[in-house]
């Protein structure tokens, strides 16, 4: 009976190997040993799939927490342990106590910190392919039960996954499928020393409150709890595989990087079905300098439903962290805040020859004049250039920034228009305004937005005996 069942665990965790393709021969794998029955077990399936069934190099590594009297003999065991099986062992003693005062955290997330971060290290000596964790089936249930108390989403009631990449390492977690008394039972049946960690029992920390009372209280409405939590966990993980996919798919779509900030088109993005809305924005968040603890929902679903608002098309999201999020007509943007007013400039244009070309520092652009007689005259191919009657328009020409009230007589249309209207009607967003200059003849007309539209002054007709040419571009593209 004994053997038969050491053989199930191990025939347990190849089958997950397999499955979740955690390994390949040759592999260098650092497993992490605590010097409890689940992870002393773990270490010997390893190191006997490693002896009998796939050649696989193991680094056994531990760390030495100091909360506990007996943490020193562990840590001897642990050693004794990996060179009784011929393993290379690596440990370190964690100042957890300063790390705490350092970082502010508690005991059991800073000892966490400290493990994974001594557990990259040893990987990272050895160039090891993964990082393998004991964590068993009765982890995965209160993972998948506290992250339920926290009112996660489906990425947290996924639990624990078999394999997770992390810092160019594997992650991995073959036992998820083997329940705890099974590698406890395997550790006395078989003689393997270990210690039990008393800190366990406190329930102090919500993940233990959570094994000793919360599980046992839904037992009794239903006995197979733990193998009900763990098979939604891996129902639902891979739901979240697959909308994750579906996420990724839509960002190369969508998205697009433009200025160091990330952007989507509104149409598009109301496309999506809500779920991929969701996670799409989530994945940009992600992309950005965020601390993972502000990609929450609330934070999402405010920057979904402020999308999804028909009757206001420009407007400004603080999101945290000197990031913002912008929507310009039918653009959404992410990306920092940009608090920089915007410049006043003026410059005065009286006499050139020929082709005559000033920089507009300020906005980093050029305009550029140009004369030409009538049988030169090509009509304008875009709105970044304009024709005029050099000989109607009055001197000095001005080139200046925008400034509140101002209007221009559009060729085309009886009046006087305000500059800002034109800017809406035309859907110029916001942050493109404040690079537009604004040309004016010496009279203070306005004759032109140069990308936007032209006025009705000094237009070329067939007297006309020459003619200014005017383009504005950007100084970078000059340069």
């Amino acid at each position: 009976m004994e053997a038969l069942r050491w053989d199930k665990l191990v025939k347990h965790v190849l089958d997950a190997a397999e499955e979740h393709q955690l390994w390949v021969p040759g592999d260098r794998i650092v497993v992490a040993v605590s010097g409890g029955p689940d992870s002393v077990a773990f270490l010997h399936i390893m190191h006997e799939i490693s002896s009998n069934h796939m050649p696989l190099q193991l680094i056994c590594a531990h760390v030495h927490h100091g909360f506990r009297s007996e943490s020193d003999q562990e840590a001897e065991m642990v050693e004794a342990l990996a060179a009784h099986l011929g393993l290379p062992f690596e440990w370190i003693r964690a100042d957890i106590p300063s790390y705490m005062k350092i970082t502010g955290q508690g005991s059991q997330e800073a000892a966490r910190d400290r493990r994974y971060a001594f557990l990259h290290e040893v990987a990272s000596k050895y160039d090891a392919a993964s990082i393998a964790l004991a964590h068993h089936a009765d982890d995965q249930a209160e993972t998948v039960m506290l992250h339920l108390l926290r009112g996660s989403g489906l990425s947290g009631l996924s639990g624990m996954k078999f394999k997770r990449r992390e810092k160019n390492v594997e992650l991995i977690r073959p036992c998820l499928r083997i329940n705890k008394t099974d590698l406890v039972e395997a550790c006395n049946t078989r003689g393997f020393p270990y210690f039990t960690d008393e800190s366990n029992s406190l329930r102090k920390y919500r993940r233990n409150a959570i094994r000793l009372d919360v599980l046992p209280f839904l037992g009794q409405y239903n006995g197979q709890l733990t193998p009900s939590l763990n098979r939604l966990a891996e129902i639902v993980g891979d739901e979240d595989d697959f909308m994750e996919q579906g996420a990724y798919d839509a960002y190369r779509c969508l998205v697009q990087e433009n200025g160091g900030r990330l952007t989507f088109e509104v149409p598009s993005f109301l496309k999506l079905h809500v779920a991929l809305q969701r996670r799409l924005i989530k994945l940009i968040l992600n992309y950005l300098p965020l601390d993972s603890d502000f990609v929450d929902f609330t934070r999402i679903e405010t920057i979904r439903r402020k999308v999804m608002e028909p009757s206001v098309t420009t407007w400004s999201l603080d999101i945290g962290q000197t990031l913002v999020c912008t929507r310009e007509y039918d653009l959404i943007s992410f990306g920092i805040r940009n608090d920089v007013q915007d410049q006043t400039y003026e410059y005065r244009l009286t006499n050139w020859r020929e082709t005559y070309e000033f920089p507009l520092s300020e906005i980093n652009r050029f305009l550029r004049l140009t004369t030409v007689i009538p049988e030169d005259y090509l009509v304008p191919e875009s709105a970044n250039q304009a024709a005029f009657d050099a000989d109607q328009l009055v001197m000095p020409l001005i080139v200046r920034s925008r400034l509140p009230g101002d209007t221009m007589k559009v060729m085309g249309l009886n009046g006087s228009k305000k500059v800002k209207n034109i800017f809406i009607d035309e859907k110029i967003p916001p942050s493109v305004r404040p690079r537009i200059p604004v040309v004016c003849d010496g009279a203070g007309n306005i004759i032109w937005l140069p990308g936007v539209r032209r006025s009705n002054v000094a237009p070329v007709q067939e007297d006309t005996s020459a003619i200014l040419y005017m383009t504005v571009g950007d100084s970078a593209i000059q340069g």
